[in-house]
């Protein structure tokens, strides 16, 4: 293995060729990181290679499939030989079926699962391999709120953010009872304005978008690099999120009600779906497409939620942080009842 020769960390982030896992990695390498980038989309990965380089930062662009377990383990070996010992990894990599349960299909469901659990189980053993005989390492899965509470028309990937946080918990009281040096963390998000809305496939008669508030994914990816550098057991990025968790909480039945009503309608634009576009199920879109997706005019870029968790050791903020919940829960019984 060859010797770093200087003190820079080596990130790992799948899904980075475009949304969150690009903006991510463009965050790393702005404070000093070298990274690897694993993605089936080879014009995104040299697009965000060369990102990168540009930084100032090395970078190791490999196109891999997350679902192949043995693939996602090569690269692993890969990027240590290139880069040096893998410092953090992020496991970010995701598909989805936009469809009523009725309209699914077992294949996709198996799909969806093989990518967006199954491939964070294969980073995460990957990662282990390498960080466990060093005693020194970060794993950082980025969650969703939607593992807590799950919405109409996406269960295939709900199902698989709940299994992530499932399996997350396990390794976390296994890495405890160890006495570990190895850290795994969980980032929990709102809505992104990421690529994924106009490339998952989708079976709606509109196109889709994200549910409530939709945050810029450089919210998500400040939260991924804070996380990493903190290591706090979950991270919960934006009221919406909090506010969903929180209400699957005390009051699920309820939350069964809001979201039929809202969430159906809710997760759909005005325009037609193209039905002539391809879906990235089972292979990437073609093309770089950077980390924005359509929704630039009525995304967020600032969190106020997220400066509170992540600045909780003052009195103020914790104040703050109540008041922000209350309103948003607030917002949600007047909908609600309107």
């Amino acid at each position: 293995m060859r010797e770093r020769t200087q003190a820079r960390h080596v990130v790992v982030i799948t899904g980075a060729s475009a949304g969150i896992g690009r903006a991510t990695a463009r965050r790393f390498a702005g404070r000093g990181a070298d990274i690897a980038l694993l993605a089936r989309g080879v014009d995104g990965l040299a697009a965000a290679e060369r990102e990168i380089q540009e930084m100032g930062g090395r970078a190791k662009a490999i196109a891999v499939d997350v679902s192949d377990a043995q693939a996602v383990d090569d690269a692993a070996g890969r990027i240590e030989e290139t880069l040096g010992p893998i410092d953090v990894w992020v496991n970010n990599a995701m598909t989805s079926v936009f469809a009523p349960v009725r309209e699914m299909e077992a294949d996709e469901y198996r799909r969806v699962t093989e990518v967006t659990y199954l491939g964070y189980v294969h980073g995460t053993l990957s990662a282990l391999r390498r960080m466990l005989p060093r005693d020194h390492g970060v794993i950082v899965q980025v969650s969703s709120a939607l593992a807590f509470r799950s919405i109409p028309l996406q269960s295939a990937y709900c199902g698989a953010k709940h299994a992530i946080v499932g399996f997350t918990d396990s390794l976390r009281a296994e890495l405890v009872h160890e006495g570990s040096g190895v850290h795994v963390t969980a980032v929990h998000l709102p809505g992104v304005n990421t690529p994924q809305f106009r490339w998952v496939r989708n079976k709606l008669p509109r196109e889709a978008k994200p549910v409530g508030a939709i945050y810029q994914p450089e919210v998500a990816a400040d939260a991924i690099v804070w996380a990493a550098e903190h290591h706090p057991r979950e991270l919960e990025v934006g009221a919406p999120a909090a506010v969903a968790i929180l209400g699957q909480k005390l009051a699920p039945g309820l939350m069964d009600r809001y979201l039929a009503r809202s969430a159906w309608e809710g997760q759909m634009t005005d325009e037609p779906r193209d039905t002539t576009r391809p879906d990235d199920l089972y292979a990437p879109v073609p093309g770089d497409h950077g980390a924005h997706g359509v929704f630039e005019d009525r995304s967020r870029d600032w969190s106020a939620y997220l400066w509170v968790q992540t600045h909780r050791w003052t009195i103020p903020a914790a104040a703050v942080a109540a008041g922000i919940l209350a309103g948003a829960v607030a917002a949600v019984r007047t909908s609600r009842e309107s």
